[in-house]
Order: C-alpha cells, then sequence, then structure tokens
C-alpha cells in the first residue's frame, strides 16, 4: 500500500459516511465485473463469508459438510459455526489441494455441501470436484481466501476464480493475502437468491438498509424477521479495497515473477521440491512452498517436522524468517475430538514438510537470491549431519 491507498482513505473519512455505505456498493460491482460473478457481496471478512454461505446454502445442525484439514482452521470453524460436522479427506501432495476421487466415498445422507480451498493461491480442480457435487446433489463452495486473480481453464477458456463455477466463492482481505482492505472478505455467486440472503444475514437480517432507509423520502422503520449477523465492511476497508484491486494485475505479476524466480534460483538444490503449478491453474502465488524430500529424510530415520523445524531455524539465525507448512485442522485441540474417517496422511505430510519462502511484490532480486542461498544452505548442512548427531 502507498498514498493512493491513504488518499482513498482519507476522501471517505472527509465525505461523512464511514460505515458499509456506497462505497461498499462500489467496491461490490468492481469485484463483481473483475472476477465475472454476477453477484458480489462484501463481509468483515472470509471466516464470516464462509458462514453466511454454509448458512445460505440450508447447512445445519447435524449436517456434515466435505472440507479438507489442511487449511488455515477457519474453514472447518466455519462449518462448526452452523451447528454442522466437517468431514475430511486427503489432499494432492502436488498442489496442497483437495483430491477430487475421494470426495464420493466421504458422501453420506447427512451430506449437504462441499467446501474446497483453492489453497495459497492454487486453484484446485474445480471441474472435478463440481462434476462429483453433481452427481449426488450437492453444492459447492470455495474457499478462495487465498486466491483472488488466480486463474483455471475452464471449458478452453481461462477465467478468474471467483466467476463461480459451483455456488459461492469466497475471499479474503487479509493483510497476508495477495489484495488487502486492513482486514475484510467477499462474496461472489450467479444466485440472486443466495446474495440477498447475504446481505440481509451480513446487516443482523434487516429489512431496510442504512442506505435507503438514509435517502428515504417518507419515514421508515425497519425490522428483523430473523437472526443475522455483524458482517459488515466499512466504506474506509471499500475504499482501500478499491485501490488495491485496480492494481492487483501489476501485483500478481510481480508475484509470478517472483516465483519463477524462486524456481530457477531453486532448481537442482537436493532435498526439496518446489510447487507445482498444472497447466490448467495460475496461481497467484500468494505463498510459495517448498516441501522437503520426505525419501531423504525417512532414510535419515528423522521426522519430517523435526528436520522442518532446523531448517526454518537455521534460515531464522541467518536473517531469513519463513512459515512452516499450512496447518492441519485435525491435529488442533479444538478438533481432538472429531472421529476421522479417512486416512490425512498426506495433509500431515505437507504440514511437516513444507517451508513457505519470503514473496512480496517489493521483493528484490538480491533478497531473492539470498533466501534461496540461505535454504541450500540449510538444506546442506541439515542433510549432510548424521541424524545421530542431531
Amino acid at each position: 500500500m502507498d498514498d493512493r491507498e491513504a488518499d482513498a482513505v482519507r476522501r471517505v473519512i472527509l465525505s461523512g459516511w464511514v460505515t458499509q455505505g456506497p462505497e461498499v456498493a462500489a467496491f461490490e460491482q468492481d469485484f463483481a465485473a473483475y472476477t465475472g460473478a454476477s453477484h458480489a457481496c462484501a463481509v468483515s471478512n472470509c471466516t464470516a463469508g464462509l458462514h453466511l454461505a454454509l448458512l445460505a446454502l440450508g447447512v445445519g445442525a447435524g449436517d456434515e459438510v466435505i472440507t479438507v484439514s489442511h487449511s488455515f482452521i477457519a474453514t472447518a470453524n466455519a462449518i462448526r459455526y452452523c451447528g454442522a460436522v466437517p468431514v475430511f479427506v486427503d489432499i494432492e501432495p502436488a498442489t496442497f489441494n483437495i483430491n477430487p476421487s475421494l470426495i464420493e466415498a466421504a458422501v453420506t445422507t447427512r451430506t449437504r455441501a462441499v467446501l474446497i480451498v483453492h489453497q495459497m493461491g492454487m486453484p484446485c480442480d474445480l471441474a472435478a470436484v463440481v462434476a462429483v457435487a453433481k452427481k449426488h446433489g450437492l453444492p459447492v463452495v470455495e474457499d478462495a481466501a487465498c486466491a483472488v486473480g488466480s486463474e483455471m481453464v475452464w471449458s478452453g477458456a481461462w477465467e478468474r476464480v471467483g466467476r463461480v463455477r459451483g455456488d459461492v466463492a469466497v475471499f479474503s482481505f487479509h493483510p497476508r493475502k495477495v489484495m488487502s482492505t486492513g482486514d475484510g472478505g467477499m462474496l461472489t455467486t450467479n444466485h440472486a437468491v443466495l446474495d440477498t440472503q447475504f446481505r440481509q444475514l451480513r446487516q443482523h437480517a434487516m429489512s431496510v438498509p442504512d442506505t435507503v432507509r438514509h435517502g428515504a423520502s417518507r419515514i421508515v422503520f425497519e425490522s428483523y424477521p430473523a437472526v443475522g449477523y455483524n458482517y459488515r465492511m466499512t466504506d474506509i476497508q471499500a475504499a482501500v479495497g478499491r485501490v488495491q484491486l485496480s492494481r492487483l494485475p501489476e501485483i500478481i505479476a510481480q508475484r509470478r515473477a517472483l516465483a519463477d524466480g524462486y524456481r530457477e534460483l531453486l532448481a537442482g538444490v537436493d532435498g526439496m521440491a518446489v510447487p507445482v503449478e498444472p497447466a490448467w491453474a495460475r496461481s497467484n502465488w500468494q505463498s510459495f512452498c517448498v516441501r522437503l524430500d520426505h525419501d531423504v529424510i525417512d532414510r535419515r530415520g528423522t521426522s519430517s517436522h523435526t528436520t522442518q523445524h532446523n531448517i526454518m531455524q537455521r534460515m531464522l539465525d541467518d536473517g531469513v524468517a519463513t512459515r512452516r507448512g499450512i496447518m492441519c485442522a485435525h491435529r488442533e485441540p479444538a478438533y481432538c475430538d472429531l472421529p476421522l474417517r479417512f486416512s490425512l496422511a498426506e495433509s500431515a505430510r505437507a504440514q511437516d514438510a513444507g517451508i513457505i519462502l519470503p514473496l512480496y511484490p517489493q521483493m528484490t532480486a538480491d533478497e531473492q537470491e539470498r533466501v534461496a542461498r540461505s535454504l541450500a544452505s540449510a538444506l546442506a548442512a541439515i542433510f549432510a549431519r548424521p541424524a545421530a548427531s542431531r
């Protein structure tokens, strides 16, 4: 962010309308046009958006939603907010995304939806997911928290994530995402009925929005026909979002160039593999997660988790910050009581063997080379030492 976002905030503050209002409406129009969706509804954050998506699709107490454990815990939490049960299936190791071939076996009479994740900005195989879901009459929600601007091929043509080939896509504008409003989220859909439900539920199910009441020439008293939520975005956030959206193509182009740079710098480095981008996908590279070589780790008789930790510590000592692989909800205390129906071996391996490298639009070539050298040095030092000496 720079003076462009700051100027947008100043304009809104001085306008006298700072809560959900005309700037949010304009941001929604801009976002719908960008993704190609019929409708876009802004909310306070992506977790709130996932909750609204599931509620509007009728997910309730005792229902089941098929999803992945390998995601930020908000994905599973949104299901539990509805009183429903997440049914975890495993991922494809190459893309870190849900394995579509495992979905059908998880369908029961209690299944109400499939909630997929475009992990770290990499589009999942949505066509395969939608085919299985349609076979069983199930709606599909896309957790696109990290995937704004990512693209995939659909019916032979490139299109952006969020055009919606399932039922709803939900985005995050948290500061760790490719574009940000400080915090915030957006739902896109092609179903007008769902969009209407989102808009009512995000504002305590108020029958008359603030903007309508404010502009009315006659006194209007609103009513509250259902239990709703305070999931609104402010006009201050929306103003930032509109500027960020206008800058998104340049931001993504820079991130994709940096991802190409990492692949080139890390080519031939032993002990790890770089992430794979399928021919039908274009990631926004919200994160660049390398994966430690399981065969090398197994031969040494050490755990992936220990090796991951040691490499990350060496890089931190070298002045390079990293993050571990994406968490698995089923390994957290909040979900330890949830019976697992299927193996989640690939999900666990991805968490324990993944290392997310620094990647941001302002990153220089020298900084990127420094990260690559630090990783290569840490790998060489760890894998060269006898396991027993560690």
